[in-house]
C-alpha cells in the first residue's frame, strides 16, 4: 500500500514557473512507474506527463512535452513536476500515481493516487 502527497499547488501568473511535489510513503518508491495527471472543471481527467521506475524514461502529453519535466528522486521517494511558462489552460487539480511496471499514459495502470493540488494560473 502507497501513500501518496502532493504539494505545490498554487495561483501563478501567466508565463510563470512552479514545481510540483509527490511524497511517496508505505511502500518501496522505486518500485513504481509515477504520474502526473490533472483534471480542470467540467473536464475528464488527463494525463500529464510519467517516468520510469529508475527515472530513464519519461513520456509527456504532447502539447505539454518541452514545458513540463518530470523527475524523480527515490532516495527521498518523491517525484515532480516542473511547469514553465503555464498558461490558463493549465489550471487544473494535478494528481501524483504510482502505477505498474510499464505504466505510461493509461490511467487505469495505475494502483495508487494521490488527493491533488490545485494549481490556478492567472492570465
Amino acid at each position: 500500500q502507497v501513500q501518496l502527497v502532493e504539494s505545490g499547488g498554487r495561483l501563478v501568473q501567466a508565463g510563470g514557473s512552479l514545481q510540483l511535489s509527490c511524497l511517496a510513503s508505505g511502500g518501496a518508491f522505486s518500485d513504481y512507474p509515477m504520474g502526473w495527471f490533472r483534471q480542470a472543471p467540467g473536464k475528464e481527467r488527463e494525463f500529464v506527463a510519467a517516468i520510469s521506475r529508475g527515472g530513464g524514461f519519461k513520456y509527456y502529453a504532447d502539447s505539454l512535452r518541452g514545458r513540463f519535466t518530470i523527475s524523480r528522486d527515490n532516495a527521498k521517494t518523491t517525484v515532480y513536476l516542473q511547469m514553465n511558462n503555464v498558461n490558463s489552460e493549465d489550471t487544473a487539480i494535478y494528481y501524483c500515481a504510482a502505477g505498474k511496471v510499464g505504466a505510461t499514459i493509461n490511467l487505469r495502470s495505475y494502483e495508487y493516487w494521490g488527493q491533488g493540488t490545485q494549481v490556478t494560473v492567472s492570465s
